[in-house]
């Protein structure tokens, strides 16, 4: 196959707010191939958008080799376009106008620009909205927009960015759908796709291979071979089994991991999941109870719990870290710990809750034990961030600290006072 874009080794980072070097991509190996479909999951903050912004010219790799058609990319290529998540339309130009903006860029006469333009506008199931302003179109439609200006250019690589996740779920599959009949009916003018993705299901309708990338730093720790016809059905067993073995390999601590993966050991700097202590109750609770009792396959919990599997994985993970689930070949298991939880009163749950916090979350046992030296019991949080943006960016080490302190405060391992900004033990109730 002639392959369009390689990576070798590449690798990426980025200055912390204390100046130094935060890694977000490392040896990073990846072709794409003339013909093929390639889906990148992975966690947020893995460094998939900033892969996807190298291979498309727009920053450069620190290290490593990127090549176009066997040639060095040192800055946009002509022949490779990118659709965004946030549909990134100009308020005050209509369809037409930018669909037109990249031919206008690159030199294109009027003449040539307009029919281009309406030949993608149609293509993608516009015509008869040249004339609209994009407040004037639904986020669907917007969307169809974004994706229209980029197949005007008529690239070889079309590299799709969460390009379904802001579009509601009938809206995503619909549009989706559309561009696989137009792919495999040969009427998409690019060559090979590249689609970044959080939905499990949509990287398996749509891919050839799907890639699960690691985080911190980012990197390819598995791929999967797709050999499905398309157009697939979702609830086909093959589609099913495929589905599991793409949860299989993004819970699983290491690519071929087994029936019952070991743990990570937990570390000061670990990147906590953005998972809410009531949404966790909740998986709990529903994995407690039928159909699952005490074991449910992921994208039968996702199904069950009419929540997105952006939301499940990270309520997942949390649950494991906690000793209160436990993930093991694509299934959560409900632990002896989780079982004492679900039956225990609302203060039984959340002393149970803080003892897991302190034993199992080493960044929460470290500020509560630095809270136990100070005579007053309080610190500021500034510390507490220095400390972990040794590791991660500012933004990344706030969420982090607010998901601890999140988590703390319910198990009432230490509190907060919003207004000053000060962290503190809890105080003693005299009664």
């Amino acid at each position: 196959m002639t392959t369009l874009i390689e990576l070798k080794d590449v690798a990426k980072g980025f200055k912390s707010a204390d100046g130094s070097l935060r890694s977000v991509l490392e040896d990073v190996d990846f072709t794409l191939a003339k013909g093929e479909i390639v889906a990148l999951l992975g966690q947020s903050g893995s460094g998939k958008s900033t892969l996807l912004r190298i291979m498309a010219g727009l920053i450069p790799a620190d290290a490593g080799d990127v090549r176009y058609r066997g040639q060095p990319l040192f800055g946009p290529a002509s022949g490779i376009a990118m659709v965004f998540q946030s549909f990134a339309l100009f308020p005050w130009l209509t369809v037409q106008q930018n669909v037109e903006l990249g031919l206008e860029a690159a030199g294109v006469a009027e003449a040539e620009r307009a029919e281009r333009a309406e030949k993608a506008i149609e293509l993608i199931g516009l015509a008869g909205f040249e004339g609209a302003l994009p407040r004037e179109l639904s986020g669907g439609m917007r969307q169809r927009v974004g994706l229209a200006r980029a197949l005007v250019m008529q690239p070889a690589v079309l590299l799709m960015d969460e390009a379904f996740s802001a579009l509601d779920v009938l809206t995503g599959e619909r549009l989706r759908n559309e561009i696989l009949e137009l792919w495999d009916g040969g009427q998409m003018p690019t060559q090979a796709m590249l689609v970044v993705s959080h939905n499990i299901e949509e990287a398996v309708m749509m891919a050839d291979r799907v890639l699960i990338f690691a985080s911190n730093p980012g990197r390819v720790r598995a791929e999967l071979p797709i050999t499905l016809a398309r157009p697939r059905r979702a609830d086909s067993a093959e589609v099913r089994l495929l589905i599991d073995e793409v949860y299989r390999l993004m819970t699983s601590a290491t690519p071929t991991a087994g029936a019952a993966e070991e743990p990570a050991k937990p570390h000061l700097s670990d990147r906590l999941p953005e998972a809410d202590v009531g949404r966790m109750e909740s998986l709990l609770e529903l994995l407690v109870g039928d159909p699952f009792r005490g074991r449910a396959d992921l994208p039968q919990l996702v199904e069950e719990s009419e929540l997105t599997d952006e939301e499940v994985l990270p309520l997942a993970d949390a649950l494991n870290r906690l000793g209160l689930a436990q993930l093991s070949g694509g299934d959560l298991l409900m632990t002896p710990v989780g079982h004492r939880y679900v039956d225990g009163s609302h203060e039984f749950r959340r002393q149970l809750f803080g003892q897991q916090l302190l034993e199992h979350v080493p960044l929460a046992a470290f500020i509560r034990h630095s809270l136990e030296q100070e005579a007053d019991g309080e610190l500021k949080e500034e510390p507490f961030l220095k400390l972990l943006m040794e590791s991660m960016n500012a933004a990344e080490a706030e969420r982090v600290l607010r998901v601890a302190i999140e988590w703390a405060r319910y198990g009432e391992v230490f509190e907060y006072d919003f207004h000053t900004g000060l962290i503190h033990l809890p105080e003693v109730d005299e009664a």
